[in-house]
C-alpha cells in the first residue's frame, strides 16, 4: 500500500477499495497506435509530476549484506547504510540470500500470462484492494496508471484470503508462501541494521516484525505506444515502515525522486531495493524520510516487479523512538497506536499530505 495523491479526485472518500477497470495488459495487446485519453497525464493534471527527467549522474545507493554480516567491514558498510537512508531513504541490497526471488518471478511472470478471463477468476470483490485489478481507483473520472496487479495480504497467516490466491499458475501459492517467509526474515535484518546505523542498541523494534503485517503486490507494466504520456504509477511515498521491491525489467523503470530530478534505479539481476516508509519517518523522528517515487514504462517492453510492504506488529506503538528526541531534537511526529496510524491514513483530509497529519 502507498500514499496516492487524492488530489485528483476530491470526491473520493476511502482507498480501501476500487473501481474495476479495463485490463491495460489487454489494451497493450491490441497493439494500440495512441493511449486511451483516460491513461494521458499532461502538465494541468495535479498527479502528474514535471520534475526533470532521472539524472545520469546520480545513482541509487548499493548496499552489500554480505560486508554488512562481515566484523572487517560492518562499520563501513553500516555508515553507508545511515548516508543511503538519511539523504536517499533508498538504497539497492546485494547479496542478500533471500533464495525464492527467481522462482517467485517466474511465478509471477506465468499469471500475467494467463488469458484475461482466467485471471479474473481472482479479480477484486467490492469493498476491497485485495485481488487482481488496479489499486485506488475511486471515481470513474480519474486518471489511470498503466499497469496491472494483483494484492495479496501475506503475513500474518490469518490474515490472507486465499479465495484470492492464484491457484494457476499451480506453484503460485507454495512459491508465494515461501518468498513470504523469507522477506519476513529479510525485513526483520534490514531493520535491525537500520535501527544500528542510527546508534539505537534496542531491539525492540526489528524484533516487532516477526508479528508485523506484509501485503505483496505484484506489477505488470506491459509496453505502451506512447510511454512518454503515460504513468506506470503516480508519484507516491509509502505507509509502510519499509518496502522490498524485486525488479524483474531489464530498463530502468523505477524512479526516485532526489533534489528535483527523478533518479532511475538501474536494474541489479536479484537485487532487492529498500526504501524506507512513512512509519520509519515517525519513528526516526524525520532523520530517515519516505522518498517520493514513480514507475515510468517503455514502448517496447514489459517490466514485472514483486512489492513487499512490511509493517511492524499491530501491538506496538508508531512514534519517535525516544532516543532520537532531545533538547536539540524536538519531536516532531505525534505518538499513536497502530490502529490510529492507520486510521488517520484512510480518513485524513484530501487536499492534506498523510506525513504533515501526523505531525505536532
Amino acid at each position: 500500500m502507498f500514499e496516492v495523491n487524492l488530489a485528483m479526485d476530491p470526491k473520493s472518500k476511502s482507498l480501501e477499495s476500487s473501481l474495476t477497470v479495463p485490463s491495460v495488459q489487454e489494451l497493450s495487446l491490441q497493439n494500440p497506435q495512441k493511449v486511451p485519453q483516460r491513461y494521458i497525464r499532461d502538465d494541468s493534471d495535479h498527479d502528474f509530476c514535471t520534475f526533470p527527467s532521472s539524472d545520469p549522474s546520480l545513482t541509487i545507493p548499493l548496499i552489500d549484506k554480505a560486508k554488512l554480516v562481515n566484523a572487517d567491514t560492518h562499520q563501513d558498510e553500516l555508515h553507508k547504510l545511515h548516508l543511503a537512508c538519511k539523504h536517499w531513504g533508498v538504497f539497492q541490497m546485494v547479496n542478500h540470500g533471500v533464495s525464492s526471488v527467481n522462482n517467485m518471478g517466474n511465478e509471477v511472470k506465468r499469471f500475467f500470462e494467463l488469458p484475461i478471463q482466467e485471471k479474473k477468476r481472482w479479480a477484486q470483490k467490492a469493498g476491497s484492494l485485495e485481488g487482481y485489478g488496479q489499486a485506488f481507483v475511486t471515481s470513474q473520472e480519474q486518471k489511470l496508471d498503466w499497469n496491472d496487479m494483483i494484492f495479496l495480504k501475506s503475513l500474518p497467516i490469518q490474515n490472507r484470503k486465499l479465495d484470492l490466491w492464484p491457484q494457476s499458475p499451480p506453484q503460485f501459492r507454495e512459491t508465494l508462501e515461501k518468498y513470504s517467509e523469507e522477506m519476513r526474515e529479510e525485513a526483520i535484518s534490514i531493520v535491525s541494521f537500520i535501527t544500528l546505523a542510527l546508534g539505537i542498541d534496542d531491539t525492540k523494534i526489528s524484533q516487532s516484525f516477526h508479528e508485523g503485517l506484509y501485503d505483496i503486490r505484484m506489477n505488470c507494466y506491459p509496453p505502451c505506444p506512447e510511454p512518454e504520456r503515460v504513468l506506470g504509477i503516480i508519484p507516491h511515498a509509502d505507509n509502510s515502515a519499509i518496502t522490498l521491491l524485486v525488479d524483474f525489467g531489464d530498463f530502468p523503470g523505477l524512479q526516485f525522486l532526489k533534489d528535483g530530478n527523478w533518479v532511475s534505479v538501474e536494474p541489479i539481476e536479484g537485487a532487492i531495493v529498500a526504501n524506507i516508509g512513512h512509519i520509519i519517518e515517525v519513528m526516526t523522528n524525520g532523520i530517515y524520510k519516505a522518498p517520493e517515487h514513480r514507475a515510468v514504462v517503455n514502448k517496447e517492453k514489459e517490466r514485472l516487479s514483486i512489492v513487499t510492504f512490511c509493517y511492524p506488529s499491530p501491538a506496538i506503538d508508531i512514534g519517535p523512538v525516544e532516543k532520537l528526541t532531545d533538547e536539540d531534537n524536538r519531536q516532531i511526529y505525534k505518538n499513536m497506536t497502530h490502529a490510529e496510524y492507520f486510521n488517520r491514513f484512510f480518513n485524513r483530509k484530501l487536499d492534506q499530505s498523510f506525513i504533515d497529519s501526523l505531525k505536532l
